[in-house]
């Protein structure tokens, strides 16, 4: 029986629209001037920049050398964890201003405080830090969603790809594998979850559904009609 429910965010909770077209771009806008004003003063950004320059060869004191290379990872969608907590702190001052609210898709929102009052855990798993991941559910279009999740995971655990992460989440969880139900809309990270034993969903939102022996979804509701049949 499902008692886990793991969730992805882009395209799976929320639209992938909503990260490429006004998180990305914010964080763009605003980065530089976030930096310029912040990496002598917060300890937090200073330790992020000396990352950056460690991993991308840049002089830590050429601080429009290192905007420079923040600018080219968001670009590329880079998995850089010191980006993405750059990020992170951006977007909460984007969030906190009313500038920025969160997306989830109406079915998410619905079936997300469903499960949660049936009795279902609820946790995140998702390649943008923990901290980006609250922001969204905190300050969304659908109000304050923290209050139904009961973790969340970013790629600490390792990356979303790799079986080895699920099996860190299983461990951090202490769940058996067959609890937990994944849900995403890559189907990589399906098949790395399967391999950990996790069951799972794929989330095809929008087009032609896949011609799959894989269990496939239109949205959440789809996917609570399969988990009462299980």
């Amino acid at each position: 029986m499902i008692r886990v429910i793991l969730a992805d965010i882009e395209g799976t909770t929320s639209s992938i629209s909503f990260v490429h077209d006004v998180l990305f771009p914010y964080a763009r806008e605003h980065l530089p001037g976030f930096i310029r004003a912040n990496h002598h003063t917060l300890p937090a950004v200073a330790e992020q920049l000396a990352r950056v320059a460690d991993v991308s060869g840049t002089d830590p004191k050429d601080i429009d050398g290192l905007i420079d290379t923040l600018q080219n990872w968001i670009a590329e969608d880079r998995k850089e964890g010191s980006l993405k907590i750059l990020q992170g702190m951006v977007w909460e001052q984007g969030y906190h201003s009313g500038e920025l609210k969160g997306h989830i898709y109406p079915d998410a929102a619905d079936y997300l405080k469903r499960w949660h009052d049936r009795g279902l855990r609820l946790f995140v798993y998702s390649s943008g830090s923990v901290k980006a991941q609250k922001l969204i559910f905190g300050h969304s279009n659908e109000g304050d969603f923290t209050v139904f999740f009961s973790g969340y995971f970013d790629t600490a655990v390792g990356g979303k790809k790799e079986p080895d992460s699920y099996r860190n989440i299983l461990s951090e969880l202490g769940v058996d594998a067959k609890t937990v139900l994944f849900l995403s809309d890559v189907e990589a990270e399906l098949e790395a979850a399967e391999q950990a034993g996790l069951k799972t969903v794929w989330l095809v939102r929008e087009g032609k559904m896949p011609d799959t022996g894989r269990v496939v979804a239109r949205d959440f509701s789809e996917v609570d009609a399969l988990l009462r049949k299980r």
